[in-house]
């Protein structure tokens, strides 16, 4: 199971995109990331839309409550949701 940190009522954890995929859905584990398959391009800012939309409806939040952390340019990207303990989003994820 990836690392999920958890600070000041949000939980964050890494993940590596690959874009252009057939469908959105998570691929598996890659080290201490969690892969994740998106059909959006990596173009204008659209695959970081699409990874947004995926994890708010995969983790059943508002899309207010997820937020890019870091990696904005890059296919490794820290996802951070608000309002989820790690134990919840670490539940959420393995079902």
């Amino acid at each position: 199971m990836i690392p999920i940190q958890e600070a000041s009522g949000s939980a964050t954890f890494a993940i590596k995109i690959h874009p252009r995929a057939k469908k959105n859905a998570i691929t598996g584990e890659l080290g201490d990331v969690l892969k994740l398959s998106l059909t959006a391009p990596p173009v204008d800012g659209k695959a970081n839309d699409a990874c947004i939309e995926f994890f708010a409806k995969f983790l059943k939040v508002p899309r207010a409550s997820v937020t890019i952390a870091s990696g904005q340019s890059s296919r490794t990207k820290v996802i951070r949701v608000a309002g989820l303990s790690a134990e919840e989003v670490r539940k959420r994820i393995a079902t």
